[in-house]
């Protein structure tokens, strides 16, 4: 399982190296840009879902380069 922490900074490096000492678990930070990348595909896919559901209507790629 991969788990996104959000730590405040001060207290980054302590988290972090308590993590380290865990043998079962592997820790590396990742920047605040990767972290933002991931959150929006996840929140895209999160979407699709509903789509795929039928739970929200989706907005035809014409309609939405229109917009543009």
């Amino acid at each position: 399982m991969r788990v996104i922490l959000e730590i405040e900074d001060q207290k980054a490096d302590f988290v972090l190296e308590l993590l380290r000492n865990l043998k079962f678990v592997k820790a590396k930070p990742i920047s605040s840009y990767k972290a933002e990348v991931l959150e929006n595909i996840k929140q895209s896919v999160d979407e699709f879902n509903l789509i795929q559901e039928g739970k929200i209507k989706s907005i035809p790629a014409k309609e939405l380069l229109d917009e543009l």
